[in-house]
This record gives C-alpha cells, sequence and structure tokens, in this order.
C-alpha cells in the first residue's frame, strides 16, 4: 500500500497562521488557577456528540501575498468524524472518516484514502477529533496546553506533541464561549487557514444524508 501522503491530507484540513506577537495565548500556559475553567469549557463542548452549522475560511498563501475565501456547511460527529461541505466559491465535499478521507467535486470525481493499516493516519484522525471534541485528558495527552479566559468566553492555545502533526501544523488556536467560535491553525510554511464557525445546531442524531458520508461505496 502506498503511503499516505499527510501534507496533502493536514493541508485540505489544517494550514496554520503566521504567528504574530497578537496572538498572547501562547504566554499563558494551562495552570492550576485556570484547569477548573479549561475543564468546565472541555465538558461543555463535550456534551453535543454532534454539530452542525456553517462556516467561513480564510486561507492565507503567505509566499503569494493571497488570501483564498471560501463557505459551506460542516457536521461533526463523534466517534465517527467531520464532514466540510464548501459551496462557495467551487463547490466540493471533504470527509475526515475514522479510517479514511474522501474528498467530492462537482461532476462526480471523487477521491478516497484510506488508512488501513497505518497507524500514523490513525493518529491525526485522532488528534483532529479531540480538537472538536473538547476531550479534556486526550488534549492535555496531545498537546502542550494555554488557556485564558471564562466559560462566558475563553481561548485555547495548542501545540501539537506528535511528531507527524507537529511537521505540517505548528499550533493552534481556538476562541469560543458556549461553542467553538473559531479555529486557526499554525503551519511550519506560513502559509495559514482560518475557520469562523457560525449558525451551531446540536442533531440528536444523523439523517440518512449524513451517515452516507461516513461510508466508502
Amino acid at each position: 500500500m502506498k503511503n499516505i501522503n499527510f501534507a496533502v491530507i493536514l493541508f485540505l484540513f489544517f494550514s496554520g497562521l503566521t504567528y504574530a506577537q497578537e496572538d498572547i495565548i501562547f504566554r499563558h500556559p494551562l495552570r492550576a488557577q485556570t484547569e477548573e475553567t479549561f475543564l468546565a469549557v472541555c465538558q461543555r463542548i463535550s456534551q453535543h456528540p454532534f454539530m452542525r452549522g456553517n462556516f467561513e475560511q480564510e486561507r492565507l498563501l503567505s509566499r503569494l501575498d493571497r488570501t483564498l475565501r471560501s463557505s459551506g456547511s460542516f457536521l461533526i460527529a463523534a466517534n465517527m468524524g467531520m464532514v466540510w461541505d464548501t459551496i462557495n466559491p467551487f463547490p466540493s465535499t471533504l470527509v475526515l472518516g475514522g479510517d479514511f478521507l474522501m474528498q467530492s467535486r462537482s461532476g462526480g470525481q471523487k477521491t478516497v484514502i484510506s488508512a488501513q493499516g497505518n497507524e500514523a493516519f490513525l493518529r491525526m484522525a485522532e488528534v483532529i477529533s479531540t480538537v472538536f471534541s473538547g476531550n479534556a485528558r486526550a488534549l492535555v495527552d496531545n498537546f502542550k496546553v494555554y488557556f485564558v479566559g471564562s466559560t462566558a468566553f475563553w481561548e485555547l492555545g495548542l501545540i501539537p506533541q506528535d511528531r507527524a502533526i507537529n511537521a505540517f501544523a505548528e499550533r493552534i488556536i481556538m476562541r469560543g464561549d458556549t461553542v467553538i467560535r473559531s479555529i486557526q491553525v499554525f503551519e511550519q510554511s506560513g502559509d495559514s487557514i482560518k475557520y469562523i464557525l457560525l449558525n451551531h445546531n446540536f442533531p440528536t442524531g444523523l439523517n440518512a444524508d449524513e451517515q452516507a458520508h461516513f461510508r466508502i461505496d
């Protein structure tokens, strides 16, 4: 089996923001004084195994000094994966399952990357799921954690401990209140991506079309 191109996978999901001095979150490592609030925030996020909403994305290509914008809808399902359904400017769907990544474009073109037998891919999927699910124990185990704020408004900084992830996603910033509102991921290359998450809703389960995203036909 050919090795999975992790650079491509991570670029599709997470690039980084050029580090700026105003990102002072990384001056605030998680401490005993802030741990209780951090745990409360994570518990609130983890209460919703299914989350839908809309996203706005800004991708900065630092070498070209160019910003690309797109928008669409997202779906996050605990223990299953996540779906990013881009509507503008060009329709496409990106699905990260537990052991595969699939991209579909208009016209029916589909690319599937299987992770069967590849522990590194499974590790990557686990780490990404941890970020979105608010798994406090897994966050502490897998990242250097930085935290400021309250349950009303908080900011979380993460530096991956896993070398495979850290090679591309140098650091991650999340901001939110009762839900995650934005995600920024810093990449070694200096390119960047920023997701603004909007219109959150929390279904009790998935409909048939949503379940189909997580099957490879």
